[in-house]
């Protein structure tokens, strides 16, 4: 049967769990033995579905703990909390409740988001970050406006998610074709990336709300990470971009608050990264962990 993002069976010993951490209810899949662990963050509009094609073989190496961040996927829905200070707290808890006192981290997209104020403030447990594809609110030069056609399709999720109310009177009922102009106009082999999945689980009631909410909290997000970055990061830092998507500013985003930064572009990829272009990603990502 095929794994969907609210039961977390891919083999190979991958299984749903839930934990209660700083008043959510998060959902993660764990599977792996090594003595390591990895934590995956995913990005907007996805699940922890995202890293299924780069899991099973992560978990040849490593314990590896992929979650749904609160809003997403199957964990809980509250109605605030989505500065990436807060979900960052949310994942450092969850870390220490299962045990692994230090890890690496891999986020993409808004995943991206929530590892840098992760790696910021809980340091001393993250002995390597990787992330990809997203320009950070406060870190990166925010864009202009106005901008070609093509790259303001590409922003557009930007400036309509921090919208009040519009986009969920708009959306609703309507979540697929809305996700699937999203996913077309990032994604240069859309058809690798699962938009069915993503649809379901964002077509749950109040799901689209709650991935909005991350938008809307980009105000205080920029004002936290402005703070952050006045001090630079400690662990090394692999930045990995798509030709399209956000490609090269994903470096340089990481080069204004790291000295210590990796940074590649995924050749013929886009915006999504770890399911477009799996064997390209883990063949940047398996020699970075195991340095």
């Amino acid at each position: 049967m095929k794994p969907r993002s609210d039961d977390g069976d891919l083999g190979l010993g991958f299984r749903s769990h839930y934990a209660e951490v700083n008043g959510v209810k998060l959902h993660y899949v764990a599977g792996g033995k090594g003595e390591r662990t990895v934590l995956l963050i995913p990005g907007w509009p996805q699940t922890w579905y995202i890293w299924r094609k780069v899991m099973p073989e992560l978990a040849k190496d490593y314990r590896v703990i992929a979650v749904d961040t609160r809003g997403m996927g199957d964990s809980s829905r509250p109605d605030s909390g989505y500065d990436t200070e807060t979900t960052a707290n949310d994942l450092s808890e969850l870390m220490h409740k299962l045990g692994a006192d230090h890890y690496a981290v891999i986020g993409h997209d808004v995943g991206m988001w929530i590892a840098y104020p992760l790696a910021a403030q809980h340091g001393e447990a993250i002995d390597k970050l990787i992330v990809s594809e997203a320009l950070i609110p406060g870190v990166s030069p925010t864009p202009p406006m106005l901008l070609p056609p093509d790259a303001n399709a590409g922003l557009t999720q930007f400036m309509f998610n921090q919208l009040r109310d519009l986009p969920e009177f708009l959306v609703a009922g309507r979540e697929g074709p809305y996700l699937r102009w999203v996913v077309q106009h990032l994604a240069y082999r859309p058809d690798r990336v699962a938009v069915d999945e993503y649809v379901r689980a964002y077509s749950v009631p109040g799901a689209m709300k709650a991935g909005f909410a991350y938008y809307r909290a980009i105000p205080q997000t920029q004002r936290q990470n402005q703070e952050l970055m006045k001090a630079k990061l400690s662990m090394p830092v692999l930045a990995i971009g798509g030709t399209i998507g956000a490609g090269q500013t994903t470096i340089d985003t990481m080069q204004r608050v790291s000295d210590h930064v990796d940074g590649a572009i995924l050749k013929d990829c886009g915006h999504y990264t770890p399911e477009e272009c799996p064997d390209q990603f883990l063949g940047l990502v398996k020699p970075f962990l195991a340095r």
